[in-house]
């Protein structure tokens, strides 16, 4: 008994402490958050899986090659932000994030034969700058110069992407009677810095379906409402991009720009994209 009345004023005292820990307004570590409420649609997204397709339920088939410039307007939420920051990711920083991570495989060409080493990926994202002379003094105050390495610049890749390569399939299922697309891969194109007047380069391929589960996790900007941020899954699912087609299947396996410039290979490209149209709407004119 006297052994508990010794103990009755700390454990009164950690009862007091609990209770004005507990009290409504007061913040523990944790609670701080940036927003109203907890975000938990995008963060548990799925993918939507592909129907089975069978060789023999498919009577046409079209492959196209778009280009996705990162300058439209549209387009812009893809690209921006170009810096790393909390609330949201881009394009480039996502790819870039799961392709050192190696949970995407990035490869050298869009037929995916040959893979590229995540060490090649990591010098394709690093610059360093030229070397420069730096004056340094010995303890007697002489002067002396060394040779000092240049700035490392490992954010070039997000602020100098340019284009959006899309290699996809279009075809109809005369199961389903339905026109249907099917992206196959995605390029990533990009100024190498200081270097722009020589156009977009490309730095690597991925293949979308690998992507798929990535891009349903992360949200894009919604200009119209913030409560309803869309994910990259739903923009390439939705088809909510503008491109312009710079190839088709064809015998000669060449680009548009091979045989027209300027606006002849943007009234070829409306062609294409015509010819698909009509094919579909061909099939129900009666």
């Amino acid at each position: 008994m006297l052994k508990l009345k010794k103990f009755l004023p700390a454990l009164f005292l950690l009862l007091l402490t609990g209770a004005v820990y507990a009290q409504p307004g007061v913040f523990q570590p944790g609670d701080y958050k940036d927003g109203v409420y907890d975000k938990e649609n995008s963060v548990n997204r799925r993918v939507i899986p592909y129907t089975h397709l069978r060789e023999g339920d498919v009577n046409w088939e079209k492959r196209v090659w778009r280009v996705v410039d990162m300058r439209e307007k549209v387009n812009q939420v893809l690209y921006y932000p170009t810096t790393p920051i909390v609330s949201r990711i881009s394009l480039m920083q996502l790819i870039s994030k799961y392709v050192l991570s190696g949970q995407i495989i990035a490869f050298k060409d869009d037929e995916f034969l040959v893979p590229i080493e995540k060490a090649e990926i990591r010098e394709k994202m690093v610059i360093v700058g030229d070397s420069v002379d730096q004056e340094l003094f010995l303890e007697d105050g002489t002067a002396y110069n060394q040779k000092v390495a240049g700035a490392v610049d490992s954010l070039w890749l997000y602020e100098n992407f340019a284009e959006l390569e899309i290699k996809e399939d279009w075809f109809f299922d005369k199961q389903k009677s339905v026109l249907e697309v099917r992206i196959l891969s995605l390029g990533f194109n990009a100024y190498r810095k200081g270097k722009e007047d020589l156009g977009p380069i490309n730095q690597f391929y991925v293949y979308f379906p690998a992507c798929r589960p990535y891009f349903a996790k992360h949200e894009v900007f919604n200009p119209k409402n913030d409560s309803e941020r869309r994910t990259f899954e739903d923009v390439f699912w939705k088809r909510q991009f503008a491109s312009t087609i710079k190839r088709e299947s064809n015998v000669y396996d060449r680009d548009i720009e091979r045989y027209s410039k300027g606006i002849d290979a943007l009234l070829e490209s409306d062609r294409i994209k015509g010819d698909i149209f009509r094919y579909e709407h061909d099939l129900w004119q009666f």
